[in-house]
This record gives C-alpha cells, structure tokens and sequence, in this order.
C-alpha cells in the first residue's frame, strides 16, 4: 500500500468523494449491527479510515470510534473534521496512525468495520490474513466485524472501464481520469489515477497513484475469515442489503463474527 493516498491526493480526497452517502451508509452500518450483534455496540474500531467519512457519524450517534489508517495525510483531515464537533454530547473520534496488518492497541472493541473497500488492498494472502488476524485480536467473542470488497462474480461480468471526471470548487476544478486493468488470474484490478487541479486554464497540481485492488468470491472469503478466527454470517448486496450478491453487484458487505 506504499506510495498512495499521499498528501496531494488526500488534499482532494473528500472532493473526488463528496457524493458518496456516507449518512446512508453509516444508517446501514447500524442497521446491521442492532441485526447481529449479541448486545449493544458501544465501541467501534474503524479501520482504513480515512478521512472519518464514517468514523465521524458514527461518533455522532453516541459511539466511542478509535479509527486507523496508514496515511499521515488523510488523518490530518480527519483530525481537522473532528476538530470541528461542537457537540458537548459527541466524543469526537480518535485517531490512529498504524498498519492495519500490523495492529496491537491491546483493547478490545464490540465491533469493527473496514469499510470503502479497505481489505480489498491486501492483496496476497498473507496479507490478507495478517489483517485479518488484528481485526480479531481486537474483538471479543461474538464480536461482529462489517466489511465490504469487490464481489469477483460482478467484476469479471462487468470489467472495469476507463473514466473520466470533472468537479467544479470554488477556487477551481479538479480533473481525474482513471484506467484500469484486470488481472483475472491474480485477482487484483489496478487502477491508475491522474489528477490535476486547475485555476481557469491554468495546472496548478498534479498527482499519479495506482490502486491495486483484490477482489474475493465467497468461498475464499469464508476460508480466510475462518481461518483467523471468524464464522462469515451474511454477504449481501451493497448498499441493497435486502439483495443475494450477483453478476450485478460489484460492492457487497459483509458481517463476521469472532469465534471463541
């Protein structure tokens, strides 16, 4: 994961992202925990973070929310955002500059979520599984880990494609373009990303990552969650819950719960 979401893309980040319904999803998020949750979650751990897209309301639901992320810059927005509650009544998020793989806070949480793809960058199964592994070193028995991937049935019924996308802010506009490749054998999808910021005609910053993304089918999934100590629960259809996963759903979530 080294050499992405770097200063120049997190400083754009909540721009390129500013449609996605972090409410809605958060809505969902405690849907599926007041459904299988064996009591009340008080505690979240989030990891890959971000910029607190969802660390953030669900502090605002009365949640104590630690969150995690690797990327020095996307957490300084986080901490400028949280730096923003007012709320005597909310306890703003803390946040953690660590290796998701790698993780020891030597606490446990009632749940865990990894969210906006996270586990899909792991991408061989060691790494993979070493995740996988501090997740559920940081859950108690039954506690429930929500998480959504790239569904494998869709990408390859799909393929990704090439995009383009312009946002109007008021001091400019940013440009991104994105190119993909699919790796079918590996299951990995690169994604090349190029953006530029522009003041009138003017290139005012440039950046270049490339994103390179697992995507997962069920029963590798269910193996890998088992193997580190979970029992896969549900897999549906993302944000359609009420959906089975299919050719048509490149995003689906999931719901595990830690074993004794």
């Amino acid at each position: 994961m080294s050499g992405i979401f770097g200063p120049a893309y997190a400083a754009v980040y909540d721009a390129l992202y500013g449609e996605k319904d972090y409410a809605g999803e958060t809505d969902l998020i405690a849907r599926l925990f007041a459904l299988h949750a064996d009591g009340p979650v008080a505690s979240v751990l989030d990891l890959g973070c971000g910029t607190g897209g969802h660390a953030l309301p669900l502090a605002a639901r009365g949640l104590r929310v630690t969150g995690v992320d690797r990327s020095p810059a996307m957490l300084a927005r986080a901490r400028v955002k949280a730096a923003e509650i007012t709320s005597a009544a909310v306890a703003p998020p803390e946040f953690i500059e660590a290796d998701v793989r790698t993780l020891r806070l030597g606490r446990v949480f009632d749940a865990a979520i990894m969210m906006f793809a996270v586990l899909g960058y792991q991408q061989d199964d060691e790494a993979l599984l070493a995740t996988l592994a501090a997740v559920r070193r940081h859950l108690p028995p039954s506690g429930l880990f929500l998480f959504d991937i790239w569904y494998g049935p869709a990408v390859l019924a799909q393929r990704p494609g090439d995009r383009v996308r312009m946002i109007s802010q008021a001091d400019g506009r940013i440009l991104r373009t994105t190119r993909s490749d699919l790796d079918i054998r590996a299951q990995i999808c690169r994604v090349d990303f190029h953006v530029l910021r522009l003041a009138g005609d003017r290139i005012v910053g440039e950046d270049r990552e490339t994103h390179a993304m697992r995507f997962f089918f069920d029963r590798e999934l269910g193996l890998a969650l088992a193997a580190c100590g979970f029992r896969l629960e549900a897999l549906r259809a993302f944000p359609d819950v009420g959906r089975e996963p299919d050719e048509t759903t490149w995003t689906v979530i999931g719901v595990a719960r830690a074993l004794p």
